[in-house]
């Protein structure tokens, strides 16, 4: 695939299930609807799944010998009502 606005020979790259063709000279990318769509629900499942994954940083301190205790983490937002 070429490059509609320059004419180069586009990059294929796989992101996760889908391919996706990227101008080299920054034209842009593209993609089929397919892919657009695994794209989408990959990031609507990071979405959904971030919070259960991530906990914030800790600060760290000069005098810190172990990093401190994030609690305990919830599975669910009504979990938190309750704990």
């Amino acid at each position: 695939m070429t490059c509609p606005r320059c004419g180069v020979e586009m990059v294929e790259r796989d992101l996760g299930q889908a391919t996706v063709a990227q101008c080299p000279e920054g034209h842009g990318v593209f993609l089929s609807r397919a892919d657009l769509g695994q794209l989408v629900e990959a990031e609507n499942d990071w979405h959904r799944n971030a919070g259960q994954h991530t906990a914030p940083l800790p600060r760290i301190t000069a005098d810190m010998t172990a990093p401190p205790s994030t609690g305990k983490v919830s599975r669910a937002w009504v979990e938190t009502l309750f704990g």
